[in-house]
């Protein structure tokens, strides 16, 4: 009797076990810290026919134009926020449009730069200490002026891209002279051209 008593105990208490073991399974593992993987900065040289000094060469510069891609997608989302006046509802538009456009090249960037081996930005403070298109105040602006804000934002993103571009071509990196040539530089020079419409002085409803 003893023994049949202790052999249901020893089996009642495997099963607790049991049951504990498969909840630990399910818990999540929260909290968890390490050390980075791989520092800000550094280059993981990766099987893809290039050098990794012209790796880390067009890691440092499409970090440079990815922060200032993020910032002027972000200027395009507050001026489709803050804009007012009689243009309000095609602004809003294409404001949107624009900004959606800039966040598909966001992307772009940043995943080239990790095929280079590298490690893109990503934070918002990051990307402040970084971009070199001046910060807009916090409240809004007119028209002509949020405008005026983003042509010269595209401007500073076209310098440096023009200038990359021919670096990363004296440096046999194929993919990110496409990159800035084909997706940068074409999308910034599509977008000036319809923002700039936007400031000819023409009359609305009688010629002159």
């Amino acid at each position: 009797m003893a023994k049949n008593q202790g052999k249901k105990s020893q089996a009642l208490a495997k099963a607790s076990a049991k049951k504990v073991e498969v909840l630990d399974r399910a818990r999540p593992l929260v909290g968890q810290k390490s050390m980075e993987i791989q520092p800000f900065g550094s280059i993981i040289k990766l099987p893809i026919a290039l050098s990794e000094k012209a790796c880390r060469q067009s890691v440092e510069n499409l970090n440079q134009v990815l922060a200032d891609t993020i910032t002027i997608r972000d200027l395009y989302k507050k001026h489709h926020w803050q804009v007012a006046g009689h243009t309000f509802y095609q602004l809003h538009l294409l404001f949107d449009k624009h900004y959606e456009e800039q966040n598909e090249l966001v992307d772009q960037i940043a995943e080239r730069i990790q095929l280079l081996g590298g490690v893109s930005l990503a934070m918002a403070p990051d990307i402040a200490e970084t971009t070199l298109i001046p910060r807009p105040p916090r409240g809004r602006e007119e028209v002509p002026v949020q405008i005026s804000r983003l042509l010269h934002a595209h401007e500073i993103i076209l310098e440096e891209s023009h200038s990359m571009a021919g670096q990363a071509d004296d440096s046999g990196d194929d993919g990110t002279n496409d990159l800035l040539v084909s997706d940068v530089i074409r999308l910034n020079e599509l977008q000036v051209w319809f923002l700039s419409q936007h400031l000819v002085d023409v009359p609305l409803v009688r010629a002159d």
